[in-house]
C-alpha cells in the first residue's frame, strides 16, 4: 500500500525533484486516449502489465482508426478477426491470440493465455472458445462500417487483394482472384493506405523499472482468411525485457515479422545503443531487403529514454507516436522523420 501511495505522489507531483523520466508510456500512432488510459492505470497503482492491457483495450473499445478492435479490416469473406499479444518484461512470459473471433477484448484474452495457461499463443476458433470459457463475452465483430468496406471491395471485383496468382474465390461473389496491376504498383512504393496498418503497439515502464509491452490489431484489410500478422508474435509486434527496455512495431506485418524488429531493437539497446538508433537499425535491416515496405518502430530503454524510426514512403515522411511521462505530465504527440 505504501508503494502504491508513493507512485501516486510521484505521478502527480510537479516539483523540481520529479524530473526523472519514469514512469513512461509510449505507443504507436496518435492514439491519445489509449496513452492516457495506460498512464491513469499506473497512477492508480496498477502494474506495467495492467497499464498495457488497459491502454490497448481502450483502443479496442474506440476502434482506433478502424484498424484496432471490432468492426474493421474485414477479410475476404467479410469477417473481422483480431490479433493481440502482451509481454511481461520481468518474467519474459508472453500471451498471444491470433485470428480471434467473436471476442472484442483481444488484449484481455492474450493476458488470460499468459496467466491462465502454460501456453504462449492460441489461434482461431479454439482461441475464441478458450476466451468464452474464461468468461469473455461473445459478440458480433461486424459493424455497418465493416460491411460497407466489404461491399465496396466486392463491387470492385475483389480488388485489391493479397493473392499473387489466380485462385478460387471463397466468397463466390466475384470471379477468380487476379492481382490488380495498379494495386501491385501501389505496394511497390507509389501509394499506400496507412490506415490499413495502424496496429497499436505500447510500451510501459513503471517507476520501479518494470517493463511490459503489448499490441492489438484487426489485421490487414481484405486479408486471406486465416492470416495472422506480426502483431501477436513476440519479437515482431513487440518485445519487453526489464533489464533492457521494450520495443513495438507497426506496418506491413507480412514483411516485418520476418525480421523480428522489436527483438532486434531491444538487443541493440542491450548492447548500449540509444533507443532512437536501435529503432533505426531495426528499420534499416528490413529496408535493405524491402526498400519500399511500410513500417515503424518505437523503442524505450529501462531509464525512460525513448525513440522511434520509420521507413520513408511517398506521402509518408514522418511517423506520429504518443508519449506520456513526468517531463510534460500530459500525453503528447511526437513525430519522427522517416529514413
Amino acid at each position: 500500500m505504501k508503494l502504491k501511495l508513493i507512485e501516486l505522489i510521484i505521478c502527480f507531483s510537479l516539483t523540481p525533484t520529479c524530473s526523472a523520466v519514469l514512469p513512461l508510456v509510449i505507443n504507436t500512432w496518435p492514439f491519445k486516449d489509449a496513452t492516457t488510459t495506460a498512464w491513469s492505470t499506473l497512477c492508480s497503482g496498477g502494474s506495467a502489465l495492467d497499464a498495457v492491457e488497459a491502454g490497448c483495450a481502450q483502443c479496442e473499445k474506440l476502434q482506433c482508426d478502424g484498424s484496432v478492435g471490432y468492426g474493421g479490416s474485414p477479410d475476404e469473406t467479410g469477417e473481422t478477426t483480431l490479433d493481440a499479444m502482451i509481454m511481461n518484461g520481468d518474467t519474459m512470459e508472453v500471451g498471444a491470440v491470433g485470428q480471434l473471433r467473436r471476442i472484442k477484448n483481444a488484449i484481455g484474452v492474450a493476458r488470460a493465455v499468459m496467466e491462465r495457461t502454460k501456453h504462449t499463443f492460441l489461434v482461431g476458433e479454439s482461441a475464441s472458445v478458450f476466451a468464452e470459457n474464461m468468461g469473455f463475452l461473445a459478440e458480433d465483430l461486424t459493424t455497418n462500417q465493416s460491411l460497407s468496406i466489404f461491399t465496396k471491395w466486392l463491387k470492385e471485383n475483389c480488388q485489391p487483394n493479397y493473392r499473387q496468382h489466380v485462385s478460387p474465390d471463397p466468397s463466390t461473389s466475384c470471379g477468380p482472384y487476379k492481382p490488380q496491376a495498379m494495386f501491385q504498383r501501389r505496394r511497390r512504393g507509389q501509394l499506400i493506405d496507412i490506415h490499413a496498418h495502424d496496429t497499436i503497439g505500447m510500451i510501459v515502464i513503471n517507476q520501479a523499472g518494470q517493463v511490459a509491452a503489448g499490441t492489438s490489431t484487426n489485421g490487414a484489410r481484405h486479408k486471406v482468411p486465416g492470416r495472422v500478422g506480426d502483431s501477436p508474435i513476440a519479437g515482431a509486434g513487440a518485445y519487453a525485457d526489464s533489464t533492457v527496455g521494450g520495443a513495438a512495431a507497426t506496418g506491413d506485418g507480412d514483411i516485418m515479422m520476418r525480421f523480428l524488429p522489436s527483438y532486434l531493437a531491444v538487443e541493440q539497446m542491450r548492447a548500449g545503443v540509444d533507443p532512437s538508433a536501435a529503432c533505426r537499425t531495426a528499420i534499416t535491416r528490413i529496408k535493405k531487403h524491402f526498400p519500399d515496405f511500410f513500417g515503424a518502430v518505437v523503442c524505450a530503454n529501462m531509464t525512460g529514454s525513448y525513440g522511434a524510426a520509420c521507413n520513408k514512403r511517398p506521402g509518408f515522411s514522418q511517423f506520429p507516436f504518443m508519449v506520456f511521462n513526468r517531463k510534460s505530465n500530459v500525453p503528447r504527440q511526437e513525430m519522427v522523420d522517416c529514413i
